[in-house]
């Protein structure tokens, strides 16, 4: 079904996606941490093999995951604490998790650190920046001057096309799309405010809004505010962006 990537020593890269918390409707509740599907089958698709990295796990813990894997993803997901990034609280704001945020850094700085293969996806894509310096508009459309509408979450179908993004053209994102106009869906209401000083903005919004970063001269670090894994049915180019991370895992997996 699948053409699969395979290193030298014929094994799958091992890619690593970070969970999140959710309370299942029993009595009493139970917490389960885990991941959906759609992030899971576009490794698969790319040719990994997905390894859930749980929450409330140890820095070193995690340290020594990052050590073992070969690749990383940073899924989507609710807010970031606002006073990690030196902002408030806003009445938008929702899903903070305080050890999903600490587990979330941890493993965006190391990844950053050991040169591991990254790709971060809409709150994954925040993470990294904030991780490495950088703040967020916490409600884009109340602070970010001339804002056009990204929050489609839970009112248009996960792949509803919202807008177009531009791609520069000596990118990593318009190298593995084959274009620098990319349509794509929008399902956040935050947004990069101050870029990170080791990114480098790839990607604008056509109001202007960050939604592509990259790390210069790191193996692959690729961020995008967008969710490629809910097109890649509908645009087999955003299948590319998980072909990427998984071809660059390739030189880790032995």
């Amino acid at each position: 079904m699948f053409s699969f990537a395979q290193s030298v020593s014929g094994k799958r890269p091992l890619i690593g996606l970070t969970t999140y918390r959710k309370m299942a409707d029993q009595f009493p509740p139970i917490e389960i941490i885990g991941l959906m599907p759609s992030y899971i089958e576009s490794i698969v698709a790319a040719g990994g093999l997905p390894v859930l990295i749980p929450l409330g796990l140890g820095d070193g813990e995690l340290t020594e995951i990052l050590t073992r894997v070969d690749g990383v993803l940073l899924p989507g997901g609710g807010d970031i604490e606002p006073s990690v990034y030196g902002a408030g609280a806003h009445e938008t704001m929702y899903g903070i998790d305080s050890d999903r945020d600490r587990v979330e850094i941890v493993v965006a700085r190391q990844a950053v650190k050991m040169q591991k293969p990254l790709l971060a996806i809409c709150r994954g894509h925040q993470v990294l920046n904030v991780a490495l310096g950088g703040t967020l508009w916490e409600d884009v459309q109340t602070f970010m001057p001339h804002a056009i509408r990204h929050d489609n979450y839970r009112k248009l179908p996960r792949n509803y096309i919202a807008h177009s993004v531009t791609a520069v053209p000596d990118s990593q994102i318009a190298a593995l799309m084959g274009k620098t106009e990319i349509n794509v869906n929008s399902l956040h209401h935050q947004g990069v405010r101050d870029l990170a000083p080791e990114l480098r903005a790839t990607a604008v919004a056509p109001d202007g809004l960050v939604e592509g970063i990259e790390i210069p001269g790191h193996p692959f670090a690729v961020s995008v505010q967008w969710h490629p894994e809910n097109l890649i049915h509908d645009d087999p180019t955003m299948l590319s962006l998980f072909k990427g991370l998984v071809e660059a895992a390739m030189v880790n997996a032995q």
